[in-house]
């Protein structure tokens, strides 16, 4: 049967994982391994202030063992939002971790790198020419506050991580991201619905904070087939349940049926969640709706 598996390490990279979990995950054969790097939650200072944050020596033990596994297995592995908030200073702080990982473990590997950030110039054409608006409850922006910004970056969507992908990369590292990015690209590469993977992606990117115990610091596997996609723990002090699931599905949304992101909405209207045994749950019926234009959300401090 027809899928691609999805190997989620920890809800923020460098928030650590066992080993033993992920070593189970890669026993299941996964076609990719994915993380987000970042989070808006510890406020603006990181982003305004071009500092990570997370533990450098933390964030590197983890990428380490991501990136030697997917050179060894010959699959990609890809981080989003790198550094914690994604703009250029978290980007190359990411990158020198990596070079470290490639020298200290003698690894080979094509590497795509995508920055997120925005020129003031250009958002300030786009925000004169009435292009840049609120993001309900947040107040309009100023010409000042961009001024003043030391970094604007925007959450970009899956569309450079498909390129990326396409163009060969094994190790993408890329700045501020929508969220399910990263283990959304490769299924919708393959073929798979846009709704259901980005959906997937959606409860992945927080790894096993969607099970029961939750935690930050374990990973998560998500296979996707043509019509469902199935999410288990790999760890057995751990479950995926309909509620663990579902529950996690409405984390951080103003609205229980429509996710909106970059490009478009999913569309929860019709979802379904099935426990399919005591650690496996079910997935059907999300789909995606693409705006009329498409929109970015910017960041800046």
């Amino acid at each position: 049967m027809k899928c691609v598996k999805v190997l989620s390490t920890t809800a923020i990279l460098g928030y650590g994982f066992p080993l033993s979990s992920f070593e189970e995950g890669m026993k299941l054969k996964p076609d990719c391994i994915a993380v987000d790097a970042g989070s808006t939650d510890p406020g603006p200072y990181y982003l305004g202030a071009g500092v990570s944050f997370t533990d450098y020596y933390a964030v590197k033990r983890d990428l380490a063992i991501m990136i030697e596994a997917g050179v060894k297995n010959n699959i990609p592995v890809l981080v989003g939002s790198a550094g914690g908030s994604g703009a250029k200073p978290h980007l190359d702080w990411q990158l020198k971790i990596v070079d470290e990982i490639a020298k200290e473990h003698d690894l080979h590997f094509k590497m795509a790198i995508i920055e997120a950030d925005f020129d003031k110039e250009v958002v300030l054409k786009a925000f004169e020419a009435g292009k840049v608006t609120p993001l309900h409850p947040a107040p309009q922006c100023t010409k000042e506050d961009i001024l003043q910004s030391t970094h604007i970056v925007g959450q970009m969507g899956v569309e450079p991580f498909i390129k990326a992908l396409n163009d060969g990369a094994q190790v993408i590292i890329a700045g501020r991201s929508y969220d399910p990015n990263m283990f959304a690209a490769l299924p919708i590469i393959r073929g798979f619905d846009k709704g259901l993977a980005l959906h997937m992606g959606k409860i992945l990117e927080c790894a096993a904070i969607a099970s029961t115990p939750g935690s930050g610091s374990d990973c998560m596997f998500g296979a996707i087939y043509e019509d469902r996609f199935v999410l288990q723990t790999l760890n057995p002090a751990r479950k995926c349940t309909t509620l663990s699931v579902s529950a996690h599905t409405l984390y951080e949304k103003t609205n229980p049926y429509i996710l909106p992101g970059p490009g478009g909405t999913i569309d929860l209207h019709h979802t379904t969640f099935t426990q399919l045994n005591e650690n496996e749950v079910e997935v059907r019926g999300s789909t995606f709706i693409p705006t009329d234009s498409y929109f970015i959300k910017l960041e800046a401090a």
